[in-house]
């Protein structure tokens, strides 16, 4: 079988290119401040929950018509602006988000003119599920299970006003749209085109996240529905 991946919606086997993953088991490194302490063996771990970027590169082969294809797999990646869907046959049910790095590196070319090359991405820590894009229902009995290690910042659109408690935090939102959407990953609240943070506040001061394991929720008697994207992600 012969591996490919698509990047922004751009399948590489339309450019004849396919792929071998020896990159793509790698994974990603928490960044940490050490702290010297005087007087003090060792170094205190400072609180940092980030993870940096990761640099994904791909081998990948052209089997005929090299140049004519690689121009084109170059002007078609690099026209895609910002990050952007990728996803490989190693992991068919898992993506990350990347921008591609271009600078592609060119190994060898034949005279059957086929050719190596390599394909580099910068892309986001984590690989998110597949399925964790999928939009659930929260019906009773109010509860979503994370499958995953890591607590995942999730979309939810709440329909009424009234009060949503998600594990021991709580989000109020005021009686002012049919629906409000909380975007816990970009830290925004909105309704359709129009701005919604104005009207939605959280106990914590912060979005909410949905942790490893069980979640519950409630809710007050005006929330007619919850609506949640979960975005499962590991790494």
């Amino acid at each position: 079988m012969r591996n490919w991946l698509s990047f922004g919606g751009l399948d590489s086997r339309d450019f004849g290119v396919y792929i071998s993953g020896s990159g793509v088991f790698n994974a990603p490194e928490r960044q940490y401040e050490m702290i010297e302490v005087p007087g003090r063996n060792g170094d205190l771990l400072g609180i940092e929950r980030r993870m940096a970027n990761i640099e994904l590169t791909y081998p990948a082969f052209i089997y005929a018509k090299f140049k004519q294809q690689i121009t084109a797999l170059k002007s078609a990646f690099l026209a895609k602006e910002g990050y952007q869907k990728l996803m490989d046959t190693y992991y068919p049910d898992e993506f990350r988000m990347a921008v591609f790095a271009g600078g592609t590196s060119v190994e060898s070319v034949d005279r059957r003119n086929a050719g190596q090359f390599d394909l580099t991405f910068q892309c986001k820590p984590q690989r998110y599920l597949v399925t964790g894009q999928e939009e659930i229902d929260i019906t009773t009995p109010l509860k979503l299970v994370n499958p995953t290690e890591f607590a995942s910042s999730p979309l939810i659109r709440v329909y009424g006003y009234g009060t949503l408690g998600i594990n021991s935090e709580s989000v109020t939102i005021a009686n002012q749209y049919a629906y409000v959407d909380i975007d816990c990953e970009m830290m925004d609240c909105y309704y359709q085109t129009n701005n919604a943070n104005p009207y939605v506040s959280f106990s914590s001061n912060d979005f909410p996240q949905l942790r490893p394991g069980t979640n519950t929720f409630t809710k007050t008697a005006n929330i007619s529905q919850i609506k949640i994207v979960p975005r499962w992600w590991h790494v």
